[in-house]
């Protein structure tokens, strides 16, 4: 299959496996930001190709996993209103929030659905005009124009009854947060190659230069992410600290300027939390006070909330590469994709998902035999 074939060839990640080996003398702490990034190195056994010397850790890039509780728990309870048509991606019907999930609503006689888009959302608002519709605006900079262009169509028709309950986060400040946190062991990111193809690459190197990180912009294929680590430890070795940008077939330095602009017209920065980490500056977006009308949290008026997560997920220390997912007591025991106690364990760019679904135990060394 064309675009995808290519990218997953045997004899081309041999060679580049053995550059990478080839290019390593010393031990590095390499963070894949994305999820899908995560899932790709655990189902393609990425990690255990390389070098003793090469550790992968696994970053805050998934968006369903990041999405605080307290949002999941102002979902929840507009999602139980009678007069309210609920509407999001299947993944986040199983996230769990202080008291059950979505599906857990809609098992009570909720009016939760399944969409593939916000604009199939805005449809049902314009087909149903007595039901209030809500759609849940959850992820990065990758699936924000989309719901931002759904809420200019909805303001432009007219339609009073549709709104959002917007959560978005941004990947720029949270690679910050990690660098300035004291605790970070990173030393080099594999940058999401989706948020670059919206928001480009110049956001970066303020942070490469200030933190002396390389920063490589990185696809989803085998042959991507092996070249994002080799170029990655090329620049450590040779003590540089450069934006890179390896998926040029999708990233240009300025992004695409007109889901910018969406953007921009619809959403302002604001300080948003994180699961499992907390808040941090400038992280996210909310709907402007010109499109006041189509936010759900006003709307409905569920801003205030005060929760705590479970004690026994430590998926806030796996979403800052601080450990392995198995590293969490509660891994595969009392917390499985049945019964999960955290949303790293649910959704499909989840770690703990992906250590779960490809049975990863042990170090790659231990697994190499090594």
């Amino acid at each position: 299959m064309k675009y995808l074939d290519e990218f997953g060839d045997p004899d081309r990640a041999r060679r580049l496996v053995a550059e990478i080996h080839a290019a390593t003398t010393r031990p590095w702490s390499v963070m894949e930001v994305c999820g899908g990034q995560t899932h790709a190195i655990l189902r393609h056994g990425i990690d255990q190709l390389l070098p003793a010397e090469i550790e992968l850790v696994h970053g805050p890039g998934c968006p369903v996993c990041v999405t605080p509780l307290e949002m999941i728990d102002r979902a929840l309870l507009i999602a139980a209103r009678p007069e309210v048509t609920f509407c999001s991606f299947g993944d986040m019907l199983r996230v769990p929030g202080s008291a059950g999930d979505l599906f857990t609503v809609k098992a009570a006689g909720g009016d939760v659905r399944v969409v593939y888009s916000p604009l199939d959302a805005v449809a049902i608002a314009e087909a149903e005009p007595d039901r209030e519709v809500v759609f849940f605006g959850v992820g990065f900079e990758t699936t924000a124009p989309a719901n931002a262009m759904a809420v200019v169509q909805a303001h432009d028709r007219g339609l009073a009854n549709f709104s959002v309950l917007a959560s978005h986060v941004l990947v720029p400040p949270a690679i910050e947060a990690l660098m300035a946190s004291g605790t970070s062991r990173v030393d080099g990111f594999l940058a999401a190659g989706h948020v670059c193809t919206v928001m480009g690459t110049h956001q970066y190197a303020p942070l490469a230069a200030r933190y002396r990180v390389p920063i490589v912009v990185t696809g989803f294929e085998p042959l991507d992410v092996l070249d994002g680590i080799r170029r990655c430890v090329v620049q450590l070795e040779a003590g540089r600290a450069e934006v890179e940008n390896a998926y040029p077939r999708a990233v240009t330095a300025e992004g695409n300027q007109p889901a910018q602009e969406v953007l921009a017209s619809v959403f302002e920065v604001c300080d948003r939390p994180w699961r499992g980490i907390g808040t941090i500056p400038a992280s996210g977006w909310r709907l402007r006070a010109e499109y006041a009308d189509h936010d759900a949290e006003r709307r409905f008026d569920v801003g205030a909330f005060v929760v705590e997560e479970p004690a026994a997920c430590r998926a806030g220390e796996v979403l800052q590469g601080l450990i392995k997912p198995d590293e969490c007591e509660a891994f595969g025991a009392t917390c499985t994709p049945r019964t999960p106690l955290g949303a790293t364990m649910v959704s499909s760019e989840g770690a703990c998902a992906a250590y779960f679904r490809y049975r990863r135990s042990g170090s790659p060394a231990a697994l190499r035999g090594g």
